[in-house]
């Protein structure tokens, strides 16, 4: 039985596959600081590198990770230097804390990005002025991959992992599998799997049995 231990994705600039999907929210993250406004949004599903993006900007601009809930000092954080705010829809954040960040931020010159699965318009949000200052972000929208990137993201996912995947069976598997960064994760994490559990490398007749698990592909 193999051990299911961890492994350290890259994270780098350079370890990011870009795409057609990901082509704006990456040259907008390269602009960094000369952004269109000082608040960013970057929408997109689970799995889609919004967490790797944020972690590039965060490395560059040198941001403090934020989570603005009542009598905290987020707002004196945003005040000396660039914040970031990750799964902002996902987390318990107090309207008039966020409300002042965002203040703050553009009082003093400075820079927030955030990071969601969906739009600041669907948020939980009852105070109108925190509404008003969302609108004025700018909202960038990751999409699901195209073919050719997902399968960089493919490629990618195996190499993390210090294994190499012969082209043709990238190819076999998205043209089988559900398109979205989420499920190549569970697809590789699968297939890795499978392949340690039998002390082989990956073949066809492995990849095949992986998509052929229920949610994972379709023949």
């Amino acid at each position: 039985m193999p051990l299911e231990l961890p492994h350290d994705p890259a994270t780098g600039r350079d370890d990011l596959a870009v795409g057609g999907p990901l082509a704006a929210a990456v040259q907008l993250i390269d602009r960094w600081p000369h952004w269109p406004s000082p608040v960013v949004v970057l929408v997109g599903p689970a799995g889609s590198g919004k967490s790797h993006l944020a972690e590039i900007w965060r490395e560059r601009s040198a941001a403090a990770a934020i989570l603005p809930t009542a009598n905290d000092d987020a707002a004196l954080t945003a005040a000396g230097g660039p914040v970031l705010f990750e799964d902002a829809d996902r987390h318990d954040f107090d309207d008039a804390a966020l409300f002042h960040v965002i203040n703050s931020v553009r009082q003093h010159g400075q820079t927030l990005l955030m990071t969601a699965r969906t739009w600041p318009g669907m948020w939980d949000v009852s105070l109108p002025d925190l509404r008003s200052r969302l609108k004025a972000a700018t909202v960038v929208e990751i999409g699901e991959p195209d073919e050719a990137l997902l399968a960089q993201v493919i490629v990618k996912l195996f190499s993390d992992r210090q294994l190499q995947i012969e082209p043709k069976l990238v190819d076999y598997m998205v043209q089988r599998m559900e398109r979205s960064m989420e499920m190549a994760q569970k697809i590789v994490d699968r297939i890795d799997f499978l392949a340690l559990a039998r002390g082989s490398r990956i073949t066809r007749p492995i990849v095949q049995e992986a998509l052929a698990e229920p949610a994972l592909g379709e023949d």
